[in-house]
Parts: structure tokens; sequence; C-alpha cells
């Protein structure tokens, strides 16, 4: 299968490399040299890593570069099966990306965009034939992520979606299919990792390493929210915050924080820039036993407060058959390695005792934020789990 590849910058280098060892002969596109040289020299450190690991010899690593050329002209990918474009997220750039792609590729070649959060529908629109037109979305860092959203647009053909589907499954991806719906599943579901932990802080309730460690040891988090935002880096997460909250007509479920927001406006973009939520210049703050005794309590709530604010999240997204229950939990498992998928989460919690605390949380704040999802106030009036 020949695949094109436009951008040349983490993610589409990393896509690049998935196809690649896949067997694909990939066409790796950007119209920088010096971009193309970078991610040439970037993939040679990569897969040398992989041969001192000895999870490939010399030779896989020879025939996964040899399947891959770069070219800085865009009619070189004219004899593409399949073009993903990994650029900038920006509509306009993209539309117009994809309206000239369009009269240079054959009418079977599937047309992909990796956006994160823009809409599939708008994108193919710039096309004489939007029905070949999907959103593939891979995350970061793309050989090592499992997922894979599928996005297929309103104008999108049943068999350009099984098509894709079939490709990206063959690539050894975990393929989750989402509505075409601001955020799909992942940037849409996580939002309240960050945001209810934004406004826990807001409130005075604790610091960012309390909140931190509350939901890495209580919730088995990898990282805590205010570290895994200065890790994406504030100039990334908080556009898409707001990008989201925008595109859902503001509703307040999405509101951006402002403490955030300062950030970002300071310059201060988390470890790339050496501050962020924390200082990277100097050691990082460690909770005491005392400390955490102290906070036990309050600990505790933190976590239950952004636990049902996410499974909530979840929620709403199966009732509004953005995607099914189980690609909702294996998106976010696989996506951003959460401990464990949300519904299921939800299932352990009892869908009772989730309801309660989103009407504790309403009861308090009287804000939209915190209404509870149909589906789960009708789950436990009838006594059923997600995933039974």
């Amino acid at each position: 299968m020949k695949v094109a590849i436009i951008g040349s910058g983490t993610m589409g280098s990393g896509i690049a490399q998935v196809a690649a060892i896949s067997g694909c002969t990939v066409k790796l596109f950007d119209l920088n040299q010096e971009a193309l040289t970078k991610s040439k020299n970037a993939l040679d450190v990569s897969l040398s890593k992989l041969v001192e690991k000895e999870k490939i010899d010399v030779a896989e690593k020879s025939r996964i570069q040899n399947n891959i050329s770069y070219v800085n002209t865009l009619s070189d990918l004219s004899d593409s099966d399949l073009v993903i474009e990994a650029i900038v997220e920006n509509l306009e750039v993209k539309r117009k990306v994809f309206s000239e792609l369009e009269t240079l590729v054959s009418e079977k070649s599937i047309l992909a965009s990796n956006t994160s959060s823009l809409s599939i529908a708008s994108i193919a629109a710039s096309c004489q034939k939007p029905e070949r037109v999907i959103g593939i979305h891979f995350f970061n860092p793309a050989p090592l992520m499992q997922l894979v959203e599928v996005i297929p647009a309103v104008q999108t053909s049943e068999e350009v979606l099984q098509q894709s589907v079939q490709i990206i499954s063959d690539w050894g991806k975990v393929v989750a299919v989402a509505k075409d719906t601001p955020g799909f599943i992942v940037n849409r579901v996580a939002r309240p990792f960050y945001s209810e932990s934004l406004r826990i802080y807001e409130e005075g309730v604790a610091d960012f390493a309390t909140i931190d460690w509350a939901l890495k040891t209580l919730g088995g988090f990898r990282m805590g929210p205010f570290e895994l935002m200065d890790m994406i880096g504030h100039d990334v997460n908080y556009i898409v915050t707001e990008t989201v909250f925008t595109a859902f007509y503001f509703d307040p479920k999405f509101k951006p924080s402002f403490t955030q927001k300062r950030l970002l406006e300071a310059g201060f973009f988390g470890r790339k820039s050496g501050r962020g939520f924390y200082d990277y210049s100097q050691e990082l703050p460690l909770l005491t036993e005392d400390v955490i005794a102290r906070n036990e309590a309050i600990s505790k709530s933190i976590f239950e407060r952004v636990i049902v604010m996410l499974i909530n999240e979840a929620a709403d997204t199966l009732f509004l058959n953005i995607a099914s229950a189980k690609d909702i939990d294996n998106a976010m498992t696989k996506g951003v390695n959460y401990p464990k998928g949300l519904l299921a989460w939800a299932d352990e919690l009892g869908i009772q005792w989730c309801v309660t605390k989103m009407d504790e949380l309403y009861n308090e704040y009287h804000e939209d934020r915190y209404r509870c999802s149909p589906i789960l106030r009708r789950m436990a009036k009838e006594n059923k789990k997600f995933l039974s």
C-alpha cells in the first residue's frame, strides 16, 4: 500500500514510522527541507534505540528506513492510496491543502486528517469528492500509543470508513470510531481531568502537588493533571480546551481556566519553557507523610470529584451516541493511559453513587457545569451497568 503523510513534525514522522513498520511504501511530505532532514535523522535515532534494545535487528531497521522517502513537492504524492494530513491545527490551512491535494491524487485515494478536534465535515466540504475524506487521529507518540480515533464526516462513505478501520487495524492499532463532534472521544472526555482540577485549585481546596498526589495515589493515574498539562504544554492544552468550549457553544462543562490562560499569556508553557504550574529550575515539591495524613480527607474528596466528572462526561458521550461504550473505554485506557475505562469505573463505584455525587455538586454550586447525564439517572433507576 502506498501512503503519504503531509507534515514531518513529531506526529507526521511518527505516523510515517507506523506505516513503514507495517510494510507500506511511505512518502513523507514537507515544504521545509530542513524539517525533512530532521525527521529522517530522528527516525534513525529512534530505530537505533530499538536495535540496541534488541526489539528489531539491523536488517529490519534498514527495511523500515527504505520504506520511507522524503519529498517536498506535493505532486510527488499523486500515486498514494491513503494520504494523512498532520499539519498545523488551522481549519483554513487544512481546507486549502485538501482542496489542492484532491486534484493530484486518484479518485480512489482516501484523504484523511489527523486533526484532534476540528470538524471533519468542514475539511471534507473543501473537496469535490467529500465522501472519501475522513478523520484518522493518532496519539503522540504515534509508534507507541495503541489508540487511533477514526472519525467519519457526515459526507464520508461507508466504504471509506470500513477501509480506514481495516487499514489502521492492520497497522496493529486499536480503533475507536467516533462521531464528528468537537474533541471526538478523548479530547472531549478528558477535559474534566484538567478543568475540574483547576477549579479545585482556584477554590483554594488544595495546591497543585496535593491534587496531583490525590489523582495519582488514589486514582492510579500515571501523572497528575498539573504535571500532565505542564508536559503537554499550555500552548497546546489550553488551546484545545478553548477550542472545545467554543465549539460546544460555550457549554460551561468545558469552560477554560484563567489560571491556565495567565500561564499561557506569560509564556510559561510548562516543561518546554522551564516553568508552568511548577518551576522546573527548582526541585518539585514532595508531599511528606504527615502532610499526606492531614490531607487524607481532602485528597479523597478531590479524587471523587474529578473521577465523577470524568465518568459523567464519558456517560454523556455514550448518551449522545458519539461512540460505543467499548470504544469510549478503549479510547481512555489506550489513548491517554487511564488506569481503567471510565464506564467500567462507573460500574465499579456504582451508578447510583455517581448520580448522588453529581447531584451533590449541582446542589452546592447550582451551575449547569454539574448537571448529571440523563443516562446515569436512567441506569441508576433501572439498576443497570454499562458493561454488564
